[in-house]
């Protein structure tokens, strides 16, 4: 029996809920595809990343997942690079305040160790990979960037993660003062969830009998940097 669920791969709620948000309605083959996310389907089962870049640890993640579920795997890894911290944090956005990390502290230690940097000098981007598989095989890969700069200090209530201290030009807003509507149309995960919704909806006929298309379908999406 074919699986009509896809499994999102992912045990962070705010993810789940932008991710779903996305996907909501989506037709294949004329049928909806439901939703799952790891707490629904595989409570207790985790991953460990240990790639050293978000491609890696994206692939691992649907790799690992999509061997213990019958249907599609999606996995993404996703995180802030600020361009005056060499890149930092990185894979290691959700954990770089360890031992015990919080968004909060994770805020605060990227404000700290950008001090008084200038505000030109405060480039950041968000970056999502998506690993698409079936069945142990990647189907697709999909990935998205957002470009910014980091605030002097956070603004809005809204979304997860670094959203208060990333400021995002176009709007003149930190993406946690854009309704969720509004960041979701342009951040990076927005971007590549909506390239992921596209595969599936055209290709999705061809891997429910069991042939998975294992053509690479890498699409890098950036928008305007800021000046």
């Amino acid at each position: 029996m074919i699986e009509r669920r896809l499994l999102l791969a992912t045990g962070n709620p705010g993810k789940v809920r932008e991710i779903r948000r996305a996907l909501k309605g989506i037709k294949v083959d004329g049928r909806r595809l439901g939703i799952a996310g790891l707490r629904d389907v595989l409570p207790g089962l985790k991953h460990a990343e240990r790639g050293r870049t978000f491609e890696e640890n994206a692939r691992a993640k649907s790799l690992f997942y999509s061997r213990r579920w019958p249907g599609l795997t999606v996995a993404e890894d996703s995180g802030l690079e600020v361009e005056a911290l060499g890149g930092a944090p990185g894979v290691r956005s959700a954990r770089f305040s360890a031992p015990r990390p919080s968004d909060a502290k994770n805020i605060r230690k990227v404000l700290r160790l950008l001090g008084s940097v200038p505000a030109p000098a405060r480039k950041a981007r968000f970056v999502c990979v998506m690993v698409l598989s079936e069945r142990g095989r990647v189907v697709a890969e999909f990935r998205g960037q957002v470009r910014g700069r980091i605030g002097l200090e956070p603004h809005g209530h809204d979304g997860f993660g670094y959203d208060p201290i990333f400021f995002y030009r176009p709007f003149c807003k930190t993406f946690a003062e854009l309704p969720a509507a509004v960041k979701n149309a342009v951040s990076h995960r927005g971007r590549a969830v909506a390239r992921l919704r596209r595969y599936l909806e055209r290709k999705k006929g061809a891997l429910s009998e069991g042939h998975p298309d294992r053509a690479r379908a890498v699409t890098s999406v950036r928008s305007r940097s800021p000046r």
